[in-house]
């Protein structure tokens, strides 16, 4: 029996023609993706060995392409070993044209993946601070609302793409195209919604009705703006709960934004008191609590007689914070110590019903005589 060792072409030759082509082109196939992704694990060692640690920007940009220049890797190595196996030209042909359908998806996936680093690494340079920087936020809003309609825009690029190298599709393509017919108004109205959020979302990113972080009212729910992505808005309401809006009703419907060009908020604090409550001693009291409090920012504090009926005099008390939840709270706290002052120090001037017994006086007054 020859040894194997001592003439391995020979041997190789004989293992070539017992084996079919298939199963012997497959396992060359295989075996350079093998070679290319131990290749690609050798690479990112040394990549990872000789980018110093306090470069953290490189380190993620090699952790978030890892995947990606493997794939790249692996195309690359079988459309350069595929001329080499003995396949037929049917298989060949096959084989290729899903590597051309492979390396349009790759691009499509390249392209993404660029869109998201490169926003990823302006907004690191952005630092942003939601409770007051208006100008932070709407970058943030901006970068996001874009990087999402783009994102959509190549992975429906692609996916065309990658359809029409099929003959079949590419020949139905061209046939709806070119017929606009009731197919074309069937795929049209169906799209209607995606494509009605995807420009919502680009007119959002471009005019800024709202930003991440703005604090707003919608449907009658106070909350802030959490999350806009590519089809809606998330917002996060004071009692946790998230109240889920498409992007284009922030184009048809009104909605109020209190943060829409500064975070800064005048809150209201409304009393209703007796008609012999001394107004002036309570807006010197009301300055007073302003001045002790954390939350006022020092600019607005005021208390106005707004209105009155027969019975009580309703009082508005002004006072404005530096955000609209400072502002919340400052309300409250307000209103709380002011009651407790009229306790104190004016009891009778607490809301009360008056009632005149004119007839029972009368009476009792005829029965003495």
């Amino acid at each position: 029996m020859e040894n194997p060792l001592e003439n391995p072409l020979s041997w190789l030759d004989r293992a070539v023609t017992w084996a079919p082509n298939w199963v012997i082109s497959g396992a060359f196939l295989l075996l350079a993706a093998g070679v290319a992704v131990a290749l690609h694990g050798l690479a990112m060692r040394l990549l990872r060995w000789l980018i110093p640690a306090s470069y953290e920007f490189l380190h993620s940009l090699v952790s978030a392409t890892q995947a990606l220049l493997r794939a790249a890797l692996v195309i690359f190595a079988v459309a350069l070993t595929l001329p080499l196996v003995p396949l037929g030209t049917e298989g060949k042909a096959a084989i290729g044209h899903w590597l051309i359908v492979a390396f349009i998806l790759l691009l499509g996936w390249s392209c993404t993946a660029a869109i998201t680093l490169a926003s990823d690494f302006y907004l690191r340079r952005t630092d942003i601070d939601f409770s007051g920087d208006p100008l932070g936020r709407k970058h943030l809003t901006q970068v996001r609302v874009l990087r999402r309609v783009a994102a959509t825009l190549v992975i429906v690029v692609t996916v065309a793409a990658a359809l029409m190298t099929f003959e079949s599709v590419k020949q139905y393509g061209v046939s709806l195209i070119a017929s606009a017919g009731a197919a074309g108004l069937v795929v049209g109205l169906a799209a209607r919604p995606l494509l009605t959020n995807l420009f919502a979302g680009i007119q959002i990113a471009l005019t800024q009705p709202i930003r991440i972080g703005d604090a707003v009212i919608v449907e009658g729910e106070w909350g802030w703006v959490e999350e806009i992505t590519g089809t809606y808005v998330v917002i996060k309401i004071w009692d946790w709960r998230r109240l889920v809006v498409p992007l284009s009703y922030f184009l048809e419907k009104p909605f109020q934004n209190w943060t829409r060009q500064t975070t800064d908020l005048i809150g209201s604090v409304m009393l209703w008191v007796d008609y012999t409550v001394p107004v002036t001693r309570i807006r010197t009291k009301l300055e007073e609590l302003a001045k002790a409090s954390k939350l006022w920012d020092g600019q607005v504090v005021n208390l106005q007689v707004v209105d009155s009926n027969e019975r009580a005099l309703q009082l508005r008390c002004l006072v404005s914070a530096r955000t609209s939840p400072e502002a919340w709270d400052l309300r409250c706290e307000m209103r709380e110590k002011l009651i407790v002052f009229l306790q104190e120090e004016y009891p009778g001037a607490l809301p009360k019903q008056r009632a005149e017994l004119v007839e029972f006086n009368r009476m009792t007054a005829q029965a003495a005589e």
